[in-house]
């Protein structure tokens, strides 16, 4: 307004500036409030009267076309405004119902659990997401620390859906059932009652005893955790058979088998969704979670996830491809 203000005095009146001081009440509706936006059109009409008269366009049509344009973005810019500001407070009452949400499906994890100090991580493919598909959960159960990591077929308010599902079935079976394939069962009807064969979830169910240094996993179709030894060497340890996701089980396979893998003090096991491995750099290539082991070296078990967690943003260059969960146990 300012500079319009100066070129309208410099040129004169038969340049035609006298329209463009609407420009101020214009990026005024854009980037500030209604009443901000009246202030500043209130500003631009008191200086088109003001410079119309300095240039005498009141005895033509000129100035008073000049007047009602001003008028007439000043009203548009201040309906803007409003509409704006009511789209930001329900997008603010969204995001705080998405927190809450978030905070009932995904629960903090406790920081230890028995010999285990516990990390988990969360990056969803978009930046304003607070939930998705991925589940994560940690269980204190009579029959030692249970926990799973899974990914649910599909996204949106579906996939959220049926991993409340999943984690409301896990969180009561954990303290019931006395083994994991009784809870990969149990959890197994749980989906396929309530989704009917419409989606499906891959999973990898844990069980880490104190008394025992040996850790029981049971792995439903999912990416195969990552173990690393006190030494530093990394072990992909992978069932003797994978079971199918979580809802496909009425096809007629085997069933779940469990299997035993050591972990002994010292040593770390990741559990993560395809979202890790899957992140893709500018050129196409897969993260390579084995090499990036070391990363989890850090004193903290929240410090070391937190450093792999930005290494795999790092790598994608960009916003994920999906989303990517990881937990991590660390035998203390």
């Amino acid at each position: 307004m300012a500079l319009v203000t100066a070129v309208d005095l410099t040129a004169g009146p038969g340049v035609g500036f006298l329209p463009l001081v609407s420009l101020g009440p214009a990026f005024a509706g854009l980037i500030g409030g209604w009443r901000r936006t009246v202030l500043y059109g209130a500003l631009a009409l008191l200086l088109c009267v003001a410079l119309g008269t300095y240039d005498g366009l009141f005895g033509t049509r000129r100035g008073y076309t000049a007047l009602a344009s001003v008028a007439g973005v000043t009203l548009a810019g201040v309906i803007a405004a409003v509409m704006r500001g009511r789209r930001e407070a329900e997008l603010a009452s969204v995001r705080s119902i998405a927190e809450v949400a978030q905070r009932v499906l995904l629960r903090p994890v406790p920081r230890s659990a028995g010999p285990l100090q516990i990390a988990v991580s969360y990056t969803s493919a978009l930046a304003e997401a607070r939930i998705g598909g991925d589940l994560y959960e940690v269980v204190a159960s009579p029959y030692g620390v249970r926990v799973i990591v899974g990914d649910v077929q599909g996204k949106g308010l579906g996939a959220v859906e049926t991993a409340a599902l999943v984690l409301g079935a896990f969180r009561e079976a954990a303290h019931d059932e006395t083994d994991l394939v009784a809870l990969a069962a149990r959890l197994e009807r749980s989906v396929a009652r309530e989704v009917d064969g419409e989606k499906f979830v891959t999973a990898v169910l844990a069980e880490v005893r104190a008394e025992e240094q040996a850790a029981v996993l049971l792995n439903c179709g999912h990416p195969a955790p990552m173990l690393v030894r006190s030494n530093g060497t990394v072990d992909f340890p992978h069932p003797p058979a994978y079971a199918l996701p979580l809802g496909l089980g009425t096809h007629g396979s085997e069933p779940p088998r469990s299997y035993r893998v050591d972990f002994a003090p010292g040593e770390q096991l990741l559990l993560y969704t395809d979202g890790v491995t899957e992140a893709r750099d500018a050129d196409g290539t897969f993260f390579p979670l084995e090499e990036r082991a070391g990363l989890l070296k850090a004193p903290g078990a929240e410090a070391a996830l937190e450093a792999l967690r930005e290494d795999v943003v790092r790598h994608a260059s960009g916003p994920l491809q999906d989303d990517a969960a990881m937990l991590l146990l660390r035998y203390r």
